[in-house]
């Protein structure tokens, strides 16, 4: 452990959010757990597993999994903030679609989600 939450040496738990994968549902953007790894659903998905993750676990800080993109953010403090590197890889596959994964993904993603 290098501060509290984050754990540089555990790596994702996937490629894609652990929930959605388990039931076949799809996402917007996935966030990682800095502590644990867990891959969860960013809170403009339909499912929301990433905060789900925080609220179960009690782990307050993740990264976005994001190609290109490296901030961090906690949950307890509503916070965003620069942090260390974390072990490999530091995003989903750049060829997975946004929203994905492209088989899951409804035509009407849109109406779903209320926009």
């Amino acid at each position: 452990m290098t501060q509290t939450g984050i754990n540089v040496t555990v790596p994702p738990s996937g490629t894609g959010c652990v929930e959605c994968d388990a039931t076949g549902s799809w996402w917007i953007h996935l966030r990682r757990c800095a502590e644990c790894g867990h891959v969860g659903c960013c809170d403009d998905s339909l499912n929301k597993h990433a905060t789900a993750h925080w609220r179960a676990s009690g782990h307050p800080v993740m990264q976005s999994f994001e190609p290109g993109e490296e901030w961090f953010w906690n949950y307890e403090t509503d916070e965003a903030f620069d942090g260390p590197v974390l072990a490999a890889p530091d995003c989903h596959p750049a060829d997975q679609t946004v929203p994905g994964p492209a088989d899951r993904v409804p035509a009407d993603w849109r109406d779903a989600l209320g926009q």
